[in-house]
């Protein structure tokens, strides 16, 4: 079964505000058994527009990824950060088929 992924690009405005919304996701997130892939690292936009940070989460699964999302403790948790950073985040299924030889 293919993983689900949460692909963020973000903008921090207020980095001591913005830090209680990053701290109680971690919770939330073994809650729903994801883990970091990509956050904050390094990068450079090659292609297209692009924000400051970057953070790609992957979870077992797409129905996962989509419950994390919903639930009432993430959703809370949106309100927090808010009034911080400004998100572009898509959830997406991950590939599972073949790949290039």
């Amino acid at each position: 079964m293919a993983k689900g992924y949460w692909v963020g690009r973000i903008d921090v405005r207020n980095e001591e505000g913005y830090k209680p919304y990053a701290e109680a996701n971690q919770a939330i997130f073994k809650k729903f058994g994801a883990r970091y892939v990509v956050r904050a690292g390094t990068f450079e936009g090659v292609e297209g527009s692009s924000r400051t940070r970057n953070v790609v989460i992957e979870f077992p699964d797409y129905a996962t990824a989509l419950a994390c999302y919903r639930s009432p403790e993430y959703q809370a948790n949106i309100k927090v950060r808010q009034p911080h950073g400004i998100v572009d985040l898509i959830v997406i299924e991950g590939y599972d088929g073949p790949q290039p030889s």
